[in-house]
């Protein structure tokens, strides 16, 4: 990736926050706004299955705002561990999950009712991501996003980031800018980053001054 593409996905990231942004700051009066919510949620699913976290780190729309915007006032401390772990991750699922479905039984026929559920589910997560912004990482929440999570466990294996060893000086400049704190140096000598949940953003091919990193040819 070069710098002139990930200036593309920054102005694409750009334009996509403003879903997230019109759909908690209207989607009170406008209940069907709130079905956007699914909509990303089975696109980051279905393409998950082949790029694993390729939607959370370049189509979601607030994982972009995360980005161009919550990341300039984050202290970007790194993501606790425990957060990171697929037990309390997958509790996290059950219970967003069950919750929803929950609230959208009170009135399962009525498509505004639905609406509002997932414009609330919206808004309450949006909060906990904005809080951990705040006080951790801008990508804090993605660490335990319920459908972050499942496009780790559908195609986390998927297109793994290429490391050329060879090339490679181990810099760490690639670590700086991902904001998942992933080190990429430790996997060097395999050549490979075996991390489920990249999110495929690309920011440390941009930065990398030897080229050393790439995305494995389609």
């Amino acid at each position: 990736m070069t710098k002139s593409s990930n200036r593309r996905r920054q102005r694409v990231q750009w334009v996509l926050l403003w879903i997230m942004v019109v759909t908690i700051g209207l989607g009170w009066k406008y209940p069907l706004l709130g079905y956007s919510v699914p909509l990303v949620m089975i696109t980051g699913m279905i393409i998950g299955l082949f790029r694993g976290r390729y939607v959370c780190g370049n189509l979601c729309p607030r994982g972009s705002f995360l980005d161009r915007i919550m990341s300039k006032f984050s202290p970007m401390k790194n993501i606790p561990s425990f957060i990171r772990g697929m037990g309390f991750r997958w509790t996290i699922f059950s219970l967003l999950m069950g919750f929803m479905l929950y609230r959208g039984m009170m009135n399962p026929t009525d498509i505004n009712h639905w609406g509002q559920v997932f414009w609330t589910m919206c808004v309450v997560t949006t909060g906990v991501a904005f809080l951990f912004s705040f006080t951790i990482n801008s990508r804090t929440w993605c660490s335990f996003c319920p459908i972050g999570t499942v496009q780790n466990a559908l195609g986390g294996a998927n297109e793994q980031l290429q490391i050329n060893g060879d090339v490679c000086k181990s810099c760490g400049l690639c670590e700086k800018v991902c904001t998942f704190n992933l080190s990429v140096s430790k996997y060097k000598e395999s050549g490979v980053l075996a991390e489920r949940d990249c999110l495929k953003c690309s920011e440390c091919v941009a930065v990398c001054p030897t080229k050393a990193l790439s995305w494995p040819a389609n």
